[in-house]
Order: structure tokens, then C-alpha cells, then sequence
């Protein structure tokens, strides 16, 4: 009965995977299509104004302008570049903060509660210093966008170091894997899915926060487009602008999402 209902199981498995990709592309498509057909029927009904509510039809139209003229790409670069910038300093200098902490009880003891403190500032509190300290341009959102990440990717690689069984490094001293070498076999794969999970968390608010950042003190980037279109009354392209927001979120994501994969840490995602 085992052997029977083991392989059925197996290949019920194996059926579900291989369906899998087909469910995440037609299931998300067929749900932006009945967006975009209810869309067009509150458009059509009259409901709003054409300057108040775009029709798809206008907003395509509006994205192809952008794209000619080369604004919407512009612009996008901009904002990615900073992102990228802010987000990288962060990590590179929150993760190794948080090993440290990690490892040390007096650090953590010692810094934890002025770094909670940080983290619950919002980074748009900082908007005002990092005009006056950096003017309006990069450096100011790269130091908003900075703020926004390195404290919870400290938080967030303390705790998961913290919380590594002791019996993992009583193993590898047993087996005589110490310094850099137990860092890179040990504690690194055990914390790995859980700084991945932040870092999912962190770059979604970093975008939120360049595009909020260029909304209020910016002369470019897509956060600055917005505006702009909003006092231009141009709401077909704020609609442009809002889908391509979203879907470089969506792009950042998967990005990140692929690092789940490594064979290293594949253990911390299984079902």
C-alpha cells in the first residue's frame, strides 16, 4: 500500500510543479485584463471626466509620448540609480553591522536601542537636513533612500545571527571549522533566508521612498514626473507613470526573489 501510494503521491507532485509556471503567468494576466475591462466600463459609463479619470485608450497614447521623447526613460534611469546607490550602501554596511551585533551581546546591549529609535523615524522626517546638507539632487535622495534601509537590514541580520542554535557552531568546532570558514559554512547559509526576506522588504521601501522624495524636493526621476504631471493636469500621463512605479517594484522583487534559489539557502524556503 506504501509503495502504491508513494509514487502516485510523487508524480501528483511532480504534476502540480510543471503547471506551476502556467498558473503564474495566465492567473495574474487574466486578473490585469478584468482590471483593464472594468476599467474601460467605468470609463465608458461617463462616471468621471476625461481630465479626471484617462481611458486606457488615452493612457497608451500617453505612454508612447513619453517614450519618444525619451522623458520616461530619463527618468526611470534617474530614480533606478539612485535606489541602486542608496540601497547597496546599505546593505553593504548593515549587514556586516548586524554579524557583529549578532555575535556580541555587549553591542547589541549597547546599540539596539538607538537603532530602534532610527528605524522608527520615517526618512521623509530627514527631508530638510538632507537638503541643507546635500541640496536638491542625488546625494539628498541617496541619504533618504540610505536611512530608509540600513537600520532594519542591521535589525533584521542581528536577530538572525542571534538566533542560530548554538549546536550548529558546537558542530562545526567539533569538526574543526572556525573563523572564516565558519562564518562562510555556517552562519551565513543559517541566516540567509531571513536577510533575503528583509532585503524583499527594504528595496520595496526604498523605491517608495525616491519616489516620495522626488515627489517633494526633486528636478527629476519619476517621483518628479508625477508632480509635474499633476500641475500639468495631465492625467494620462500620472497614469503612465503610476503603472511604471509599480511594475519596477514588481521587477525589484523578482530580482531579489531570485537569490532564493542558491543552493545555500534553498533549505530556508522548502515547503
Amino acid at each position: 500500500m506504501v509503495c502504491a501510494w508513494l509514487p502516485s503521491r510523487f508524480l501528483c507532485v511532480v504534476m502540480r510543479e510543471k503547471s506551476e509556471p502556467a498558473k503564474s503567468i495566465l492567473l495574474p494576466l487574466a486578473v490585469v485584463a478584468a482590471l483593464i475591462a472594468v476599467w474601460t466600463a467605468v470609463w465608458a459609463s461617463g462616471a468621471f471626466h476625461e481630465s479626471a479619470f484617462p481611458s486606457p485608450q488615452a493612457v497608451v497614447k500617453a505612454f508612447g509620448e513619453e517614450l519618444r521623447s525619451g522623458r520616461l526613460l530619463n527618468d526611470l534611469i534617474t530614480s533606478l540609480f539612485r535606489v541602486s546607490v542608496g540601497f547597496g550602501l546599505a546593505v553593504l554596511l548593515g549587514v556586516p553591522l548586524g554579524l557583529w551585533m549578532g555575535q556580541k551581546l555587549a553591542a547589541r546591549a549597547a546599540f539596539l536601542p538607538i537603532i530602534n529609535f532610527f528605524r522608527n523615524l520615517s526618512p521623509l522626517a530627514w527631508m530638510p537636513f538632507a537638503i541643507l546638507w546635500f541640496g536638491v539632487g542625488d546625494a539628498s535622495a541617496i541619504f533618504l533612500i540610505f536611512l530608509a534601509a540600513f537600520f532594519p537590514v542591521i535589525l533584521a541580520t542581528m536577530a538572525a545571527v542571534a538566533g542560530i542554535p548554538a549546536v550548529y557552531f558546537r558542530v562545526a568546532q567539533n569538526y574543526g571549522i572556525t573563523g572564516l570558514e565558519r562564518l562562510t559554512q555556517v552562519t551565513l547559509p543559517a541566516i540567509l533566508p531571513q536577510v533575503i526576506t528583509t532585503l524583499r522588504v527594504t528595496a520595496g521601501l526604498s523605491w517608495l521612498v525616491v519616489v516620495a522624495a522626488e515627489m517633494i524636493a526633486g528636478r527629476d526621476g519619476l517621483g518628479f514626473a508625477v508632480m509635474d504631471s499633476r500641475n500639468g493636469l495631465r492625467t494620462d500621463l500620472l497614469v503612465v507613470e503610476m503603472i511604471v512605479i509599480g511594475l519596477i517594484g514588481v521587477v525589484l522583487d523578482r530580482l531579489l526573489v531570485q537569490l532564493t534559489k542558491i543552493e545555500s539557502v534553498r533549505w530556508g524556503y522548502e515547503r
